[in-house]
C-alpha cells in the first residue's frame, strides 16, 4: 500500500505525539475509522465539556477504502467541520495493482463525494499541500482530500520544515452566511 508505513511511522513516534496532545487512533477499518474522525468535528456541538478549541484529523486508506468511505465522506461534508478543527482524507491509490487486488483512483469519489482534491507531486509537497488543506477545511468547512500514489510516498526527499515556509492567505472578500459554514445544531 501507498500508505502501508504511515502507522508504522505515527506508533513510533507515540511519545512525541501524546506530548503535543496528538492522538493516533487506527480504526477497526475505514469506515470507522472515517465516523471517528468526523465525530472529532462535533466538539462546537458540546461547548459545555469541550477541553480544546479545535482537533484536526486525518482519516488514511487505500483506494478501495475510499470507495467504501463515500457515505460518510458525504454526510461529515453535509455536516461540516469544526470551526478549528478541520480534516484531511488521504487516500493511498495504487494505479498499477502492485499491493491490491483492483487498480484504483480515488479522486473520481472525492469529487463524488464534494471534497476537492490536493494532489502532491513530491515530498515536500505533501506537507506543504497538507496545511493548505487543512486551511481550506477549516474556512470552508468541509473535508480535503489528499490524492497520493506509490511513487511519491515511498520516495525519500529532503524537505523544507520551516513553519514560515508556507503562507496561508484567507479569503477577505467573502461575507460569511448566517450561522457560518461549520458544523453546528440544525
Amino acid at each position: 500500500s501507498p500508505l502501508g508505513t504511515y502507522d508504522q511511522s505515527l506508533w513510533a513516534a507515540k511519545k512525541h505525539l501524546a506530548a503535543n496532545n496528538i492522538v493516533f487512533q487506527p480504526g477497526v477499518n475505514e469506515e470507522l475509522g472515517a465516523t471517528a474522525v468526523w465525530g472529532t468535528q462535533q466538539l462546537d456541538l458540546y461547548p459545555q465539556s469541550k477541553k480544546f478549541d479545535g482537533v484536526f484529523g486525518i482519516w488514511y486508506g487505500k483506494g478501495p477504502g475510499v470507495d467504501r468511505c463515500s457515505d460518510v465522506f458525504k454526510h461529515a461534508n453535509m455536516a461540516g467541520t469544526a470551526q478549528h478543527g478541520g480534516v484531511i482524507a488521504i487516500a493511498g491509490d495504487d494505479h498499477i495493482s502492485k499491493s491490491s487486488t483492483a487498480a484504483h483512483q480515488s479522486d473520481h469519489i472525492f469529487k463524488a463525494c464534494g471534497t476537492p482534491v490536493f494532489f502532491p507531486s513530491s515530498v515536500q509537497e505533501i506537507l506543504d499541500m497538507g496545511l493548505h488543506a487543512f486551511a481550506m477545511s477549516r474556512f470552508s468547512g468541509v473535508w480535503s482530500g489528499m490524492k497520493t500514489i506509490q511513487e511519491v510516498v515511498e520516495s525519500s526527499s529532503s524537505i523544507n520544515i520551516d513553519p514560515d515556509r508556507v503562507k496561508i492567505v484567507m479569503p477577505e472578500d467573502f461575507v460569511m452566511p448566517p450561522g457560518g459554514l461549520h458544523i453546528r445544531w440544525p
